[in-house]
């Protein structure tokens, strides 16, 4: 079978049930499964479809696996977002996290920037910076059911009551012309609510994240002042994101 037509065959799944995975894809065209994995690489560099961990899913139905799980994904693309976002922060700013796998990951490089404030509701973070020469701020709020954060109306009145330099935030999905999303809505309230008291917003997303869109919008594209990605992001769409008055990292 060609690979146009194990594409198609792919997409036409994914068109019935939503989402696919690798396996399942594997057995029924009768290919490896790195073949398949080459195919939805191929389908995801021109926007038709989503990786997920196991498989793919239609980028504008872009689901969100559970939370301890994404930790241990993409874990070399999340450490090589932090570190080039770290880059980003100046000696004696005030700056807002939000929760997710990938800013518990950015929180570790985080913790090596001396003199700086950090507001955040992710319990990760706020453990991780604990120690240190700097101020952390923990907003209180309740507890998220799977990710370890504070959410809720008592959470977004306590971020409107600071004013900070930057606001870094971890979206399930990013795309150049609609903006920054979650899965869940409380999480796009908080990121929404972070970016409304930054001066700069700064959305960190590897590539799979790219060109897909979830259920909540927390950002028109003309809100996200800086996109920091992998290098395995393809660089016609990164071209993208620059067309938009995004800035590219």
């Amino acid at each position: 079978m060609w690979a146009k037509e194990r594409h198609q065959r792919i997409l036409s799944m994914l068109a019935a049930n939503q989402q696919v995975s690798a396996n399942n894809l594997a057995g029924m065209l009768g290919v490896s499964r790195e073949t398949v994995r080459r195919d939805l690489l191929d389908l995801e560099e021109i926007g038709k479809v989503a990786r997920v961990h196991g498989g793919a899913v239609l980028p504008e139905a872009r689901m969100e696996d559970p939370f301890r799980q994404r930790m241990t994904t993409q874990i070399r693309a999340k450490s090589e977002i932090a570190k080039k976002a770290v880059s980003l922060i100046q000696p004696g700013q005030m700056i807002m996290v939000d929760a997710g796998s990938t800013t518990a990951v950015f929180a570790r490089e985080l913790v090596k920037v001396p003199g700086i404030s950090v507001v955040t509701n992710s319990l990760d973070v706020a453990t991780t910076l604990q120690a240190g020469s700097r101020e952390v701020v923990l907003l209180g709020g309740r507890i998220a059911a799977d990710v370890p954060a504070t959410v809720g109306e008592l959470t977004l009145s306590e971020i409107r009551r600071f004013e900070v330099d930057l606001c870094f935030s971890a979206p399930v999905a990013l795309h150049p012309e609609k903006g920054a999303f979650f899965y869940d809505l409380q999480e796009a309230e908080i990121s929404a609510a972070m970016a409304a008291q930054a001066v700069r917003t700064v959305s960190m997303a590897h590539h799979t994240k790219l060109n897909a869109t979830s259920r909540v919008r927390s950002l028109d594209a003309e809100g996200i002042g800086t996109l920091v990605t992998d290098r395995a992001a393809p660089e016609a769409l990164l071209e993208q994101f620059r067309n938009a008055s995004i800035k590219v990292l």
